[in-house]
């Protein structure tokens, strides 16, 4: 029923940034995990991060080891999109990043625990 789309992914020379967004259309995604997940080739889909409701009007977040200190996901409900801003980037950041969705309402770091996956973009960091 929900439909993502990831935007914002391009070629960047490390230590370069980027945001990628993740548009929700279809219902309103504002009481859902909503994660971040990234697949370089060769490679098995691993997490990045992820946004969950910890409260009515709050919100929790979780990373990555890999990611902590230099990304930084957030959402607006008022958009309906998530955003991941990227920063430092390096080489080892190369991969198709992809958004997704949990129903369910907890802590989610898995890739079986989404439901709905928006089609990727690809990020890019040369050296």
């Amino acid at each position: 029923q929900v439909q993502l789309v990831e935007s914002g992914g391009g070629s960047v020379q490390a230590g370069g940034s980027l945001r990628l967004s993740c548009a929700a259309s279809g219902r309103s995604i504002s009481a859902y995990t909503i994660g971040w997940f990234r697949q370089a080739p060769g490679k098995e889909r691993e997490f990045v991060a992820s946004i969950r409701r910890s409260g009515s009007n709050t919100y929790a977040d979780t990373y990555a080891d890999s990611v902590k200190g230099r990304f930084t996901i957030s959402r607006d409900n008022a958009r309906n999109t998530v955003y991941l801003q990227m920063n430092s980037l390096t080489p080892e950041d190369t991969a198709v990043y992809y958004c997704a969705l949990s129903r369910a309402m907890i802590r989610a770091t898995n890739v079986y625990e989404y439901d709905t996956w928006g089609q990727g973009t690809q990020v890019t960091v040369s050296s």
